[in-house]
């Protein structure tokens, strides 16, 4: 009896994006520091070289990964009843959700030298800006504040993987602290370690926001 052939899978194309999808892939699961062009070539199985032919470099690649990256973000609706301070809240929730899901993404941002500035990178940028501006900032102010703003939400999902108490340090016990030495800590200690990022997140953010209100009212 003639063996019948197995059928081969078929091929999948190598494309920019497909790299780019690697690329990510690996920032989110190994970190950044692990993504080189050797690696990535691994990933999607092919040779280092073969990548050139989509990507210029591993800059390039990095530009694209942010891109990706950014395109991905969800823009909320602009608001039927004028309020832009809480559309660009919305805005700010949707950049700590990003960082959060890609935590090396912070890095990378510190890293790069010269990113990538097409209109899908800076779209979000555009939008958390537009919200500044309508609200009744100036546009230095509106700037002052994205930087301020953004600064928040970067130490934020920074402070959330490596602090000592809250989030995922809730349910272990309560380090021995000395009253009478550090009377502050001892005092605030279960509200220090029962501290709910979500929480703590949303009473800094509306603090700032509350003091662009107070801004806007008093020019």
């Amino acid at each position: 009896m003639p063996r019948t052939a197995t059928p081969t899978k078929p091929r999948v194309p190598l494309t920019r994006e497909r790299i780019v999808d690697a690329a990510l892939h690996i920032m989110d699961t190994e970190g950044l520091d692990a993504v080189s062009m050797r690696r990535v070539a691994r990933e999607v199985g092919v040779e280092a070289m073969s990548l050139y032919n989509h990507v210029r470099d591993k800059d390039d690649l990095l530009n694209g990964v942010i891109e990706q990256v950014m395109r991905s973000v969800a823009l909320p609706d602009e608001p039927v009843d004028g309020d832009w301070i809480a559309y660009g809240r919305d805005i700010a929730f949707g950049w700590r959700t990003l960082f959060r899901a890609h935590p090396s993404l912070l890095q990378l941002f510190a890293e790069r030298k010269r990113a990538g500035a097409s209109v899908d990178t800076l779209r979000p940028m555009d939008a958390a800006l537009q919200a500044l501006r309508r609200a009744g900032l100036s546009d230095s102010d509106a700037v002052l504040a994205f930087h301020t703003i953004g600064g928040y939400i970067f130490g934020s999902v920074m402070m959330e993987s490596g602090t000592l108490f809250g989030g995922q340090h809730a349910q272990t016990p309560m380090p021995d602290v000395p009253a009478d030495v550090l009377p502050n800590i001892a005092a605030c200690l279960p509200f220090l370690c029962d501290c709910d990022f979500d929480a703590q997140f949303e009473f800094g953010l509306d603090l700032m926001l509350d003091g662009i209100r107070t801004k806007i009212r008093a020019q």
